[in-house]
């Protein structure tokens, strides 16, 4: 065993010295060694005298894994699983419930949930805080661990119990199942341009440039578009950096910043305004994150677009994936996002221009009549019956999104003023 440990101390010695200590005075040389023995022995210690038996794997991993997720929420280790199901899921394909979460308090707390996957079609929420997973407690566990509990078998259930604004407990069940990312949608009503992005993940600018030009190829006129980023948990840099780049002529887009002032890179719109400059307005919610928020923050800097919703998530931190031995891998976090205008996105999030809160809409139901309730009215011949009863008996189901049509709407009628 102790030659174990000294193996494994004159590893990281010799790594430390090679990769950070090169200039370091002989003072904090001192403190490495001495913090590395700390290290050394707490390491036989366990090894020997822990009440089961651990492997030498576990414990180096867990070490690190100690190490990274004490720096910030979204460092962590990625062991060669992990690691495989990174890759699949920014490919826009992975198994699960389809939910993207973080670690707060102890507990898991759910950035947004995935459009059209088990568990927003099971009512979970951005916000929620889940503490139990199939009755184990959540308290104590690692983001990575309680990420392991919730995938599994396609078809096999798994229990939540979670903590919905404070005070309201719920248990809630969800069958897991292969998360299939459509991550663009896209449609034109009432002559507006309607594109829902549920997440940045490969590919998403092609599929946001082929529904413009769909839209353009069309018989409607458009007045102008709506970009739907809500429960939006973020993606990747390029595609987001994409992404903006569709609806800006020039421009910064977003700087990541690091420790360094040589760590400083900076994005800037290549391409033209593939909208034509036609109002734009840009939904977010507190499930919108990362990506999502480089999107927001740089339309809303160059005032391209109007920022409608509630204030967004608040991560503006960049995660570089550094592999560390053989197929596995440090996500750590490098850097910082920017807005164009210099404001870090960082816990802040990006505060709309427009405050809706999402609402649910009732009828009131009133004893008033129209001529068209009158028996015997005249007919206009030039109403469409069908659609006339469609629209009377149509139903409000997204508040926020009415407002956003809304909206684009009056700014087409003032502009004809």
């Amino acid at each position: 065993m102790k030659k174990i440990n000294f193996v494994i101390f004159v590893f990281l010695a010799s790594f430390l010295f090679k990769n950070v200590l090169a200039n370091d005075e002989s003072d904090q040389k001192k403190e490495v060694y001495k913090y590395l023995n700390l290290f050394g022995e707490a390491f036989e210690k366990i090894k020997n005298n822990y009440v089961e038996d651990v492997t030498v794997k576990d414990l180096i991993e867990s070490a690190i894994e100690g190490m990274l997720t004490s720096l910030d929420p979204h460092s962590t280790y990625l062991n060669t699983e992990e690691l495989d199901e990174l890759r699949v899921q920014t490919k826009g394909e992975f198994g699960g419930l389809g939910i993207e979460v973080t670690l707060e308090n102890g507990v898991v707390k759910v950035i947004s949930p995935i459009d059209d996957t088990p568990a927003s079609k099971a009512g979970i929420m951005a916000g929620d805080m889940i503490t139990h997973l199939d009755g184990e407690p959540v308290l104590g566990m690692t983001l990575s661990e309680a990420v392991s509990l919730m995938r599994g078998k396609v078809g096999s259930k798994i229990k939540l119990k979670v903590v919905r604004n404070e005070n309201e407990n719920l248990d809630i069940e969800i069958v897991r199942a292969i998360i299939e990312l459509k991550s663009v949608k896209s449609r034109i009503e009432n002559e507006i341009g309607y594109i829902r992005v549920s997440s940045f993940n490969q590919r998403v600018d092609d599929e946001i440039k082929k529904a413009i030009k769909k839209f353009k190829s069309g018989d409607d006129q458009l007045i102008g578009y709506i970009l739907d980023l809500r429960n939006n948990p973020g993606g990747l840099l390029d595609q987001a950096i994409s992404v903006t780049d569709i609806f800006l002529e020039k421009g910064e887009i977003v700087s990541t910043r690091g420790r360094n002032d040589s760590d400083t890179n900076r994005y800037s719109a290549v391409k033209s305004d593939l909208t034509d400059g036609l109002p734009l307005v840009v939904l977010i919610n507190q499930g919108s994150a990362s990506a999502s928020e480089i999107v927001a923050g740089a339309l809303q800097d160059h005032k391209r677009a109007i920022i409608m919703g509630t204030k967004s998530f608040g991560k503006g931190s960049v995660q570089t994936i550094l592999p560390s031995g053989e197929n596995v891998a440090i996500k750590l976090t490098t850097a910082k996002y920017y807005t164009p205008s210099g404001k870090s996105i960082q816990q802040t999030g990006i505060n709309p221009d427009i405050l809706v809160e999402q609402s649910e809409l009732k009828p009131i139901v009133t004893n008033s009549r129209q001529e068209s309730d009158l028996k015997n009215s005249i007919e206009n011949e030039q109403i469409n019956t069908n659609d006339f009863e469609k629209k009377k008996s149509a139903e409000v189901s997204d508040y926020q999104l009415m407002r956003a049509f809304d909206l684009i709407a009056a700014l087409n009628i003032t502009k004809n003023f």
